[in-house]
């Protein structure tokens, strides 16, 4: 029997064999209760008064914490926003949504932009949506404010990120601002790339080849990425600041580094992307800037390394760095990748595609518990253990799906994934006790709130 959704006062139950909980995979009954889980139970106790939705083998998940989504609203609403870019993470399975500071104008560098953000995703929220707040040369005195306001962490970039309005920072500005965190116990979020000089030509050979993947690739070396996660380490093994590496994809240059950092018990974390996991640059065709983005998608070598350093937990999290741009910015119809907007469109096919690409069940703690213990939201979300928000997923892992993007739901529908067959449906997703999601269809209204950090 399925419980009626519109009703937080009737206590329900969902049973799997399946249960993915913070001890494990086992079977067992959620018992939930209004917005919460009120019991974990075994597989075969319930109430005889409480009606059950027993989903058999497939995954009963906690709600997805996605922790890093370009939302960029207000200001590049014609890019995404909070009723498009919330819609497609309901499809997909995630029940809170990290918005990173830029994109959006103004960026969130300051109390008063985070609070332009707050009131432009009201009453547009499908899903529970945090934010982050950003870094950039100067804004160092707006720091301490924003903790206050309750961002879930700070972003930083060590290279140009494409908005004038969020310049990158410097090592002397990481100095400055990195005590401040590493006091509050708020993590630096961090675009890893240091730019160096390229090799003579190569710049000119881009602009005569500005349609070849490859010319892209080399144009992003993965020395950018070692030396700036060396510095990195460096400063964070100084300061104390927790430290989150942020859409790794040079898997083998920094294994050494990072597996370093482990055995040292610094605070930094790492976090990859399912486009890293599922592509590689070695079947990206020419003239198709979907696949384009920062740090580039690398080589099979890499994609595999990747899943290892997934499997072995030196990578934390998975997260989307959903970012589509409408298509005469991404220049489809040119396949100029020199010119073209780089990010890649997926927030609904995080779970789907990270699942088709490992087949693991390591994924799960890296797309909940991880994400939502890095933003401060780890003690309501992220787990299925009593006293969380009742935010539930059921997942299919054997279903496959030709992925078109006609049926996706955030708003610009160019992705590198359209006609890729993919394993693993969210077949319903429950926010807070309700059900959001079903079998294809959003049900009900925006019923989504705002998230601040340790709240």
């Amino acid at each position: 029997m399925i419980p009626r959704m519109n009703d937080f006062g009737t206590d329900w139950a969902l049973r799997s064999r399946r249960v993915v909980t913070p001890a494990g995979v086992r079977p067992a009954t959620v018992l939930v209760r209004g917005e919460h889980i009120f019991a974990v139970l075994e597989h075969g106790n319930s109430r005889n008064d409480v009606p059950i939705e027993d989903v058999g083998d497939k995954y009963v998940l906690p709600g997805l914490v996605d922790s890093h989504v370009h939302i960029n609203e207000p200001g590049r609403t014609d890019w995404e926003g909070f009723e498009t870019a919330t819609r497609a993470a309901a499809a997909g399975g995630i029940t809170t949504l990290i918005d990173m500071p830029l994109n959006s104008s103004p960026v969130t560098t300051t109390v008063e932009a985070l609070n332009a953000k707050r009131d432009a995703a009201t009453a547009k929220l499908f899903v529970d949506c945090g934010f982050h707040g950003g870094v950039v040369p100067g804004n160092t005195k707006h720091i301490q404010p924003l903790v206050v306001e309750g961002v879930c962490g700070f972003k930083a970039f060590l290279c140009p990120s494409g908005i004038d309005e969020f310049p990158n920072v410097t090592e002397a500005d990481l100095r400055e601002v990195m005590p401040i965190l590493a006091a509050a116990k708020i993590p630096l979020l961090v675009h890893a790339e240091l730019q160096r000089t390229l090799p003579p030509g190569l710049d000119e050979w881009f602009s005569n080849n500005p349609s070849a993947y490859m010319a892209w690739l080399r144009m992003r070396p993965s020395e950018w990425e070692f030396d700036a996660i060396d510095l990195l380490i460096k400063l964070s093994r100084e300061t104390g600041c927790h430290t989150h590496i942020v859409h790794l994809s040079a898997s083998l240059e920094t294994d050494d580094l990072l597996r370093s950092a482990r055995s040292e018990r610094l605070p930094l974390t790492v976090e990859t992307c399912p486009h890293y996991l599922y592509f590689a640059s070695d079947v990206i065709p020419d003239r198709d800037p979907r696949y384009k983005c920062a740090p580039p998608i690398r080589s099979s070598r890499h994609r595999e390394h990747l899943r290892n350093l997934v499997q072995t937990g030196v990578i934390d999290t998975i997260g989307s760095d959903h970012s589509p741009a409408p298509p005469e910015i991404k220049y489809i119809q040119d396949g100029d990748l020199k010119r073209a907007w780089g990010g890649i469109a997926s927030v609904e096919l995080l779970l789907p595609a990270s699942w088709t690409a490992m087949q693991d069940e390591c994924i799960f703690a890296a797309l909940t518990q991880r994400p939502a213990e890095l933003c401060g939201v780890g003690n309501r979300k992220g787990a299925i253990k009593a006293g969380n928000d009742a935010d539930l997923i059921v997942f299919d892992p054997e279903t496959q799906f030709q992925v078109r993007s006609a049926n996706l739901h955030h708003r610009h529908k160019d992705t590198p994934y359209e006609g890729r067959t993919l394993r693993g449906m969210v077949e319903t997703t429950y926010l807070r006790g309700r059900r959001i999601f079903h079998k294809g269809e959003l049900l009900g209204q925006p019923s989504g709130q705002l998230l601040k950090r340790g709240t």
